[in-house]
Protein backbone atom coordinates (compact mmCIF):
# COMPACT_ATOMS: atom_id res chain seq x y z
CA UNK A 1 0.00 0.00 0.00
CA UNK A 2 1.51 3.33 -1.08
CA UNK A 3 2.12 6.05 1.48
CA UNK A 4 1.26 9.71 1.17
CA UNK A 5 2.65 11.11 -2.06
CA UNK A 6 5.76 13.25 -1.53
CA UNK A 7 7.16 14.09 -4.96
CA UNK A 8 10.59 15.68 -4.94
CA UNK A 9 11.56 18.90 -6.68
CA UNK A 10 14.29 18.00 -9.17
CA UNK A 11 16.73 20.83 -9.90
CA UNK A 12 20.10 21.32 -11.59
CA UNK A 13 23.06 23.32 -10.34
CA UNK A 14 23.36 26.55 -12.31
CA UNK A 15 26.45 27.94 -10.58
CA UNK A 16 28.39 27.83 -7.33
CA UNK A 17 29.96 30.60 -5.26
CA UNK A 18 32.45 30.45 -2.41
CA UNK A 19 31.06 33.12 -0.06
CA UNK A 20 33.68 32.66 2.67
CA UNK A 21 36.38 30.05 3.33
CA UNK A 22 33.71 27.78 4.87
CA UNK A 23 30.45 28.81 3.18
CA UNK A 24 29.44 27.75 -0.33
CA UNK A 25 26.35 28.93 -2.20
CA UNK A 26 24.65 26.63 -4.67
CA UNK A 27 22.31 28.35 -7.11
CA UNK A 28 19.96 25.83 -8.73
CA UNK A 29 17.16 25.95 -11.27
CA UNK A 30 15.74 24.22 -14.30
CA UNK A 31 12.24 23.10 -15.33
CA UNK A 32 11.69 21.38 -11.98
CA UNK A 33 11.65 24.73 -10.21
CA UNK A 34 8.06 25.17 -11.39
CA UNK A 35 7.14 22.52 -8.80
CA UNK A 36 8.60 24.52 -5.90
CA UNK A 37 5.93 26.23 -3.78
CA UNK A 38 7.51 29.01 -1.67
CA UNK A 39 6.22 30.07 1.73
CA UNK A 40 6.39 33.31 3.71
CA UNK A 41 8.93 32.24 6.34
CA UNK A 42 12.43 33.62 6.90
CA UNK A 43 13.57 30.18 7.99
CA UNK A 44 12.02 28.39 5.00
CA UNK A 45 13.91 25.13 4.60
CA UNK A 46 14.12 22.19 2.25
CA UNK A 47 15.18 18.60 2.79
CA UNK A 48 17.92 17.68 0.34
CA UNK A 49 17.97 13.99 -0.59
CA UNK A 50 21.26 12.13 -0.95
CA UNK A 51 20.63 8.89 -2.85
CA UNK A 52 22.13 5.62 -1.68
CA UNK A 53 24.79 4.38 -4.08
CA UNK A 54 23.76 1.37 -6.14
CA UNK A 55 20.05 1.65 -5.29
CA UNK A 56 17.46 2.05 -8.06
CA UNK A 57 14.60 4.36 -7.15
CA UNK A 58 11.14 4.46 -8.73
CA UNK A 59 10.27 7.14 -11.24
CA UNK A 60 8.73 9.59 -10.84
CA UNK A 61 10.76 10.03 -7.65
CA UNK A 62 8.38 10.06 -4.68
CA UNK A 63 9.44 9.69 -1.04
CA UNK A 64 5.98 8.45 -0.06
CA UNK A 65 6.33 5.51 -2.44
CA UNK A 66 9.94 4.87 -1.38
CA UNK A 67 9.05 4.77 2.31
CA UNK A 68 6.08 2.49 1.69
CA UNK A 69 7.79 0.03 -0.68
CA UNK A 70 11.54 0.03 -0.01
CA UNK A 71 13.55 -1.10 3.05
CA UNK A 72 14.66 1.72 5.34
CA UNK A 73 18.36 1.15 4.69
CA UNK A 74 17.74 2.04 1.03
CA UNK A 75 15.96 5.32 1.73
CA UNK A 76 17.83 8.46 0.69
CA UNK A 77 19.65 10.30 3.46
CA UNK A 78 18.12 13.72 4.16
CA UNK A 79 19.79 16.94 5.24
CA UNK A 80 18.04 20.25 5.95
CA UNK A 81 19.04 23.59 4.39
CA UNK A 82 17.56 27.08 4.59
CA UNK A 83 16.38 28.61 1.33
CA UNK A 84 18.66 31.63 1.06
CA UNK A 85 16.60 33.05 -1.76
CA UNK A 86 14.02 32.05 -4.35
CA UNK A 87 13.73 34.17 -7.51
CA UNK A 88 11.00 32.88 -9.84
CA UNK A 89 11.73 35.50 -12.49
CA UNK A 90 15.38 34.49 -12.72
CA UNK A 91 14.43 30.83 -12.25
CA UNK A 92 16.80 30.44 -9.31
CA UNK A 93 16.81 28.92 -5.83
CA UNK A 94 19.89 29.34 -3.61
CA UNK A 95 21.11 27.20 -0.72
CA UNK A 96 24.15 27.98 1.44
CA UNK A 97 26.29 25.10 2.76
CA UNK A 98 28.78 25.15 5.62
CA UNK A 99 31.90 23.33 4.42
CA UNK A 100 34.42 21.77 6.80
CA UNK A 101 36.54 19.55 4.57
CA UNK A 102 35.31 15.98 4.29
CA UNK A 103 32.94 16.23 7.28
CA UNK A 104 29.27 15.50 6.68
CA UNK A 105 27.34 15.11 3.45
CA UNK A 106 26.22 18.54 2.27
CA UNK A 107 29.49 20.42 2.61
CA UNK A 108 31.60 17.99 0.56
CA UNK A 109 28.80 17.70 -2.01
CA UNK A 110 28.62 21.49 -2.40
CA UNK A 111 32.41 21.78 -2.69
CA UNK A 112 32.42 19.25 -5.54
CA UNK A 113 29.21 20.45 -7.25
CA UNK A 114 29.40 21.60 -10.86
CA UNK A 115 26.80 23.14 -13.21
CA UNK A 116 24.42 20.43 -14.37
CA UNK A 117 24.61 18.33 -11.20
CA UNK A 118 21.21 17.23 -9.89
CA UNK A 119 19.50 18.14 -6.61
CA UNK A 120 16.41 16.47 -5.18
CA UNK A 121 14.50 18.52 -2.62
CA UNK A 122 11.43 18.14 -0.42
CA UNK A 123 9.61 21.11 1.05
CA UNK A 124 9.72 23.86 1.92
CA UNK A 125 8.86 23.99 5.61
CA UNK A 126 9.36 26.84 8.05
CA UNK A 127 7.77 28.65 10.97
CA UNK A 128 9.42 32.02 11.68
CA UNK A 129 9.01 35.45 10.13
CA UNK A 130 9.51 38.91 11.67
CA UNK A 131 6.15 40.20 12.89
CA UNK A 132 4.85 43.74 13.12
CA UNK A 133 3.67 43.27 16.71
CA UNK A 134 7.20 43.43 18.11
CA UNK A 135 8.79 46.72 19.14
CA UNK A 136 12.23 45.25 18.47
CA UNK A 137 13.85 42.00 17.36
CA UNK A 138 16.64 39.75 18.60
CA UNK A 139 18.43 37.39 16.20
CA UNK A 140 21.09 34.99 17.47
CA UNK A 141 22.78 32.02 15.84
CA UNK A 142 25.90 30.46 14.41
CA UNK A 143 26.94 29.92 10.79
CA UNK A 144 24.32 27.18 10.35
CA UNK A 145 21.64 29.79 11.10
CA UNK A 146 23.29 32.57 9.10
CA UNK A 147 21.18 32.04 5.94
CA UNK A 148 17.95 32.33 7.95
CA UNK A 149 19.25 35.37 9.84
CA UNK A 150 20.15 37.00 6.53
CA UNK A 151 16.65 36.40 5.16
CA UNK A 152 15.08 37.66 8.41
CA UNK A 153 17.08 40.88 8.18
CA UNK A 154 15.93 41.38 4.59
CA UNK A 155 12.31 40.97 5.76
CA UNK A 156 12.52 43.42 8.68
CA UNK A 157 10.17 46.40 8.62
CA UNK A 158 11.95 49.68 7.90
CA UNK A 159 13.43 51.35 10.95
CA UNK A 160 12.59 48.65 13.50
CA UNK A 161 15.43 48.04 16.00
CA UNK A 162 17.20 44.70 15.57
CA UNK A 163 19.94 43.28 17.77
CA UNK A 164 21.93 40.58 15.96
CA UNK A 165 24.53 38.18 17.34
CA UNK A 166 26.26 35.78 14.94
CA UNK A 167 28.96 33.34 16.05
CA UNK A 168 31.44 32.21 13.38
CA UNK A 169 34.94 30.78 13.34
CA UNK A 170 36.84 33.99 12.63
CA UNK A 171 36.56 37.35 10.81
CA UNK A 172 36.99 35.68 7.40
CA UNK A 173 33.56 34.06 7.86
CA UNK A 174 31.67 37.36 8.13
CA UNK A 175 29.27 38.22 5.30
CA UNK A 176 27.60 41.46 4.20
CA UNK A 177 24.00 41.58 5.42
CA UNK A 178 21.29 43.86 4.03
CA UNK A 179 18.29 45.19 5.93
CA UNK A 180 15.87 48.10 6.12
CA UNK A 181 15.75 47.65 9.88
CA UNK A 182 17.83 49.62 12.35
CA UNK A 183 20.19 46.70 12.92
CA UNK A 184 23.18 46.45 15.21
CA UNK A 185 25.10 43.38 14.10
CA UNK A 186 27.78 41.87 16.32
CA UNK A 187 30.01 39.16 14.89
CA UNK A 188 31.42 36.79 17.49
CA UNK A 189 34.60 34.87 16.67
CA UNK A 190 35.34 31.50 18.23
CA UNK A 191 39.01 32.02 17.34
CA UNK A 192 39.04 34.96 19.80
CA UNK A 193 37.13 33.06 22.50
CA UNK A 194 33.86 34.93 21.97
CA UNK A 195 30.77 33.30 23.44
CA UNK A 196 27.27 33.73 22.00
CA UNK A 197 25.37 32.96 25.20
CA UNK A 198 27.45 35.42 27.22
CA UNK A 199 26.98 38.12 24.59
CA UNK A 200 23.19 37.76 24.57
CA UNK A 201 23.07 37.69 28.36
CA UNK A 202 25.06 40.94 28.47
CA UNK A 203 22.64 42.68 26.11
CA UNK A 204 20.69 45.57 27.61
CA UNK A 205 17.15 44.83 26.50
CA UNK A 206 15.20 47.59 24.82
CA UNK A 207 11.80 48.64 26.20
CA UNK A 208 8.70 47.09 24.68
CA UNK A 209 7.88 43.72 23.18
CA UNK A 210 10.69 41.65 21.66
CA UNK A 211 10.43 38.90 19.07
CA UNK A 212 13.41 36.56 19.24
CA UNK A 213 14.99 34.04 16.89
CA UNK A 214 17.65 31.67 18.29
CA UNK A 215 18.76 28.87 15.97
CA UNK A 216 21.95 26.83 15.55
CA UNK A 217 23.94 24.45 17.76
CA UNK A 218 21.57 22.78 20.21
CA UNK A 219 23.60 23.51 23.34
CA UNK A 220 23.48 27.29 23.14
CA UNK A 221 19.93 27.23 21.78
CA UNK A 222 18.74 25.39 24.90
CA UNK A 223 20.62 27.78 27.21
CA UNK A 224 19.27 30.89 25.54
CA UNK A 225 15.73 29.53 25.37
CA UNK A 226 15.79 28.98 29.13
CA UNK A 227 17.25 32.46 29.69
CA UNK A 228 14.84 34.31 27.40
CA UNK A 229 11.72 32.56 28.72
CA UNK A 230 12.67 32.24 32.36
CA UNK A 231 14.74 35.34 33.12
CA UNK A 232 13.67 37.79 30.46
CA UNK A 233 9.99 36.88 30.20
CA UNK A 234 9.97 36.70 26.41
CA UNK A 235 6.58 35.56 25.19
CA UNK A 236 6.66 31.95 24.06
CA UNK A 237 4.68 32.77 20.93
CA UNK A 238 7.31 35.38 20.01
CA UNK A 239 10.30 33.08 20.52
CA UNK A 240 11.58 30.83 17.72
CA UNK A 241 14.23 28.32 18.78
CA UNK A 242 15.65 25.39 16.86
CA UNK A 243 18.70 23.21 17.39
CA UNK A 244 20.00 22.47 13.90
CA UNK A 245 22.84 20.27 15.14
CA UNK A 246 24.54 19.14 18.33
CA UNK A 247 28.28 19.18 18.91
CA UNK A 248 29.71 15.63 18.92
CA UNK A 249 26.63 14.05 17.29
CA UNK A 250 25.93 12.97 13.74
CA UNK A 251 22.79 14.36 12.13
CA UNK A 252 21.01 11.02 12.55
CA UNK A 253 22.03 10.77 16.22
CA UNK A 254 20.87 14.32 16.89
CA UNK A 255 17.53 13.84 15.16
CA UNK A 256 16.89 10.68 17.22
CA UNK A 257 17.85 12.53 20.42
CA UNK A 258 15.64 15.49 19.51
CA UNK A 259 12.67 13.20 18.82
CA UNK A 260 13.16 11.50 22.20
CA UNK A 261 13.33 14.89 23.97
CA UNK A 262 10.15 16.04 22.21
CA UNK A 263 8.33 12.83 23.19
CA UNK A 264 9.42 13.25 26.82
CA UNK A 265 8.21 16.87 26.86
CA UNK A 266 4.84 15.86 25.42
CA UNK A 267 4.48 13.06 27.95
CA UNK A 268 5.30 15.43 30.81
CA UNK A 269 2.70 17.91 29.58
CA UNK A 270 -0.13 15.37 29.68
Amino acid sequence: MAGKSRPAVRLRVLRTQRLTPHMIRIVAGGPGLAGFQPNEFADAYVKMLFLQEGVEYPEPFDMGVIRAEMPREQWPVMRTYTVRYYDPRAGELALDFVHHGDQGLGGPWAAAARPGDELLLLGPGGAYAPGEEADWHLLAGDESALPAIAVALEMMPAGVPVKVFIEVADPAEEQPLATKGDAQIRWLHRSAGDDLVAAVRALEFLPGTVQAFVHGEAGFVKELRRYLLGERGVRKDLLSTSGYWRRGKTDEEWRAEKAAERAAEEAAAR
